[in-house]
């Protein structure tokens, strides 16, 4: 899942985008709302974190634009404007959640999981695909009741696959959903990755979940044939 965080309170945002790199989100940042719409203009976000007070546009400005431009991508409004008034005002104004400075970070990871949950259509906390199973509260994978160990990276391109079980995914948009623009690595990242996944979850099975479909990109299924 990748997520937009607009904070120009410098310290909090380099925070923030640690702990959701670490939670194993693919993340972007920036500290003014001119931006924030410039990176919202030609890249579709699974979630976005709003300050309200903020440089060039405030968030009520990047709400607007997001949904003006007929997306309803997840907006959680993260502000230190604590009034009834204030949260009814972000709420009416099209935001999923309204969260007041101070805050604990494990209530922040709860409030964006629990809005991924609702725009991805998620029936609970569990996704399946044949005898695969992911706990996304846990972040815990296991095959045939096997436990599988997995890094940040390898969690966050399984989580979409499966949360997209049958479609083909093309590398493209696989690359734009977990890869964040600092990203420096190789082309084929995508493709070491899935290896990555196929060793760890195929390897010796005899029924494949990972497979590729020829010059469209990758999908998961259950289906007996490699």
């Amino acid at each position: 899942m990748r997520i937009l965080v607009a904070e120009d309170e410098r310290d909090l945002n380099r925070i923030i985008t640690k702990k959701l790199t670490l939670d194993g989100y693919s993340v972007d940042s920036c500290h003014d709302g001119r931006e924030a719409m410039d990176l919202l203009s030609f890249t579709d976000y699974d979630a976005v974190i709003l300050d309200i007070m903020m440089p060039g546009a405030d968030g009520y400005a990047v709400l607007n634009f997001i949904r003006s431009a007929g997306k309803t991508t997840p907006v959680l409004f993260l502000t230190a404007r604590d009034s009834i008034s204030d949260r009814v005002k972000g709420l009416d104004s099209g935001a999923n959640d309204y969260l007041v400075k101070p805050f604990s970070f494990e209530e922040l990871s709860a409030r964006i999981r629990a809005m991924l949950r609702i725009s991805h259509g998620a029936p609970g906390r569990e996704l399946k695909v044949g005898d695969l199973v992911m706990d996304c509260a846990a972040k815990r994978v296991t095959r045939g009741g096997e436990e599988i160990t997995l890094s940040a990276r390898e969690y966050a391109l399984l989580e979409y696959l499966m949360h997209n079980a049958g479609m083909i995914l093309s590398r493209e948009k696989i690359e734009d959903h977990i890869w964040n623009y600092d990203y420096e690595g190789g082309t084929n990242v995508v493709d070491v990755y899935i290896s990555y996944l196929r060793r760890k979850i195929d390897s010796g099975r005899e029924r494949k979940l990972i497979h590729t479909v020829r010059g469209r990109g990758y999908c998961i299924r259950e289906d007996r044939d490699a």
